[in-house]
């Protein structure tokens, strides 16, 4: 399972609002809202991301563990 978790804390250490994030990344709202309930998007988009935040990209997202490997 993917969280972007890591995304939202970096927008923060750079005080940066979502909208900015659309901007500089150059990604739609319809990608922004998908990265809010920790979708899949292609990783073009987690690359747009990283360069345009100038950051790893641990910083934009983790995977998780599956519920049923945690049982």
């Amino acid at each position: 399972m993917l969280s972007y978790n890591p995304l939202w804390h970096t927008l923060v250490d750079k005080n940066m609002k979502k909208s900015d994030l659309c901007s500089v990344a150059g990604i739609s709202s319809v990608t922004l809202a998908k990265l809010g309930k920790n979708e899949n998007v292609n990783i073009n988009i987690i690359d747009r991301i990283c360069t345009a935040l100038a950051c790893p990209i641990a910083d934009v997202v983790e995977i998780l563990p599956n519920e049923s490997e945690t049982e």
